[in-house]
């Protein structure tokens, strides 16, 4: 998944930051134009549906058909909602630090500061 996510970023999309979850995904994208946001998504859950499957050794649906996406409002939304994702695998007890999740930006950006409140 973290592959997909990275696979395009700069092209279709800016990526700032992800997590990925045993059972769900966050991640903070920007589309570029004349990108969309749904189109974006689809794909995402397309190949990442089609490599999963195919190393479980199953067929059918993986991804719920629809996604919960928010519009960032302003500098402190943005840096709110970077902080709750890239600090959900410690909100969850997967791990003791955000860059010790290995399927984050906080694992990738390594000796990034804490984003503040």
């Amino acid at each position: 998944m973290q592959a997909a996510l990275l696979h395009f970023d700069g092209v279709r999309y800016r990526l700032h930051a992800w997590s990925v979850m045993p059972n769900h995904v966050h991640v903070l994208a920007a589309p570029l134009v004349p990108h969309a946001l749904s189109a974006i998504i689809h794909s995402w859950k397309s190949f990442t549906a089609l490599q999963i499957n195919r190393a479980l050794g199953r067929q059918g649906m993986l991804w719920f058909p629809e996604y919960f996406d928010r519009r960032i409002r302003d500098e402190g939304h943005f840096q709110r909602a970077l902080y709750y994702i890239e600090t959900n695998a410690v909100s969850a007890g997967l791990c003791a630090r955000a860059e010790d999740w290995p399927h984050s930006s906080a694992a990738r950006i390594r000796g990034r500061n804490e984003v503040e409140l």
